[in-house]
């Protein structure tokens, strides 16, 4: 597994498929949406796969498919089918989840193993202010479409903004009681420039606070111990539940000095941390003819320029993309 310069080893490839989306959550996209990447600069499925083959030799594990909303690739099931072929042995999908009742059985037989939902309410009205799109009963029947084909542990994120669902917490926490699930309250991170970016920063809520909220309801959680040391999550559990409660918490508690990712863009970049501007171009590579010894040349290069860590806590953040260019 390739180290970066900071020594920390690098094996997680998260590709975001497309920057369009089915819903319109207010720190991620604007109401009238957004000019979509047109479809000749997307990565192709064969491409796709040329870059996971590049991966898996370049000694990377791990590769997540994120959007925008990655169900809305027409060739998802072929995208999921090349990552796997690839050898990469750990293949996810993070999505909200409304198209997995028809697409879930699919996706497991072309090789997924397993998905992260988005799900940032269980209140049908606050859900429809927060996430402008969908319904509960959409979202829920998907996230049991993916559970009766096999995708386990199935594990919710929910995204935490102060008056639109920061009293919902509980809620969501009391899930973990009844299943073997297990969800996630993501601090909102304000990347770009527009309407979106600015709800992330003055909506923000510490997961300090949220944790409160949720121990002052339920009792003290019990953590446990991490499996995996790059985990962004740190996890709890409620004494008894057969589920687990967890912490992203990108601004409070940064997790940068373990991070093990690398992002590529649905237009062909290597994007080298999620909080900063910082890419390489892959495309004009792959396009040029390029091999899977000329793409992990890229992907080495990248890996080598990634930066230790982001400057939130100093006001300066991302603005040359939006999160629904990077899937977060």
């Amino acid at each position: 597994m390739p180290r970066d310069a900071f020594g920390r080893e690098i094996g997680y490839l998260r590709i975001s498929l497309i920057d369009q989306c089915n819903l319109r959550c207010v720190y991620c996209m604007p109401l009238e949406g957004i000019a979509s990447t047109p479809t000749p600069e997307r990565l192709t499925a064969d491409e796709i796969g040329l870059v996971a083959r590049a991966a898996r030799q370049a000694g990377f594990r791990k590769v997540r498919l994120t959007g925008g909303e990655p169900t809305l690739r027409p060739d998802l099931v072929a995208i999921v089918q090349a990552v796997a072929e690839s050898g990469i042995p750990d293949v996810a999908l993070t999505t909200n989840a409304i198209r997995l009742p028809a697409l879930a059985p699919a996706l497991v037989r072309a090789g997924l193993r397993r998905v992260n939902v988005h799900l940032d309410t269980l209140d049908p009205d606050r859900l429809a202010r927060i996430m402008r799109g969908g319904t509960l009963d959409d979202i829920w029947r998907g996230i049991l479409a993916a559970e009766a084909a096999g995708l386990a542990p199935i594990k919710l994120n929910a995204v935490v903004a102060r008056d639109f669902n920061h009293e919902d917490v509980v809620a969501l926490a009391r899930l973990t009681l009844e299943r073997p699930w297990h969800v996630r309250f993501i601090e909102t991170m304000p990347l770009g420039t527009g309407s979106p970016a600015r709800v992330a920063r003055e909506a923000y809520v510490s997961n300090v606070e949220t944790r409160a909220r949720i121990e002052a309801a339920l009792g003290t959680l019990t953590s446990l111990a991490a499996v995996d040391p790059a985990d962004e999550a740190r996890n709890f559990r409620i004494p008894g539940a057969p589920g687990v409660i967890g912490f992203v918490s990108p601004v409070s508690e940064p997790y940068c000095g373990t991070c093990n990712r690398m992002r590529l863009t649905a237009d062909g970049r290597f994007h080298l941390c999620l909080l900063n501007d910082d890419e390489l171009d892959v495309r004009a590579v792959i396009r040029r003819g390029g091999s899977a010894d000329d793409v992990a040349a890229v992907l080495l290069r990248a890996v080598a320029a990634k930066p230790i860590g982001h400057r939130l806590h100093l006001g300066d953040g991302p603005i040359e993309r939006e999160m629904y260019q990077l899937g977060g």
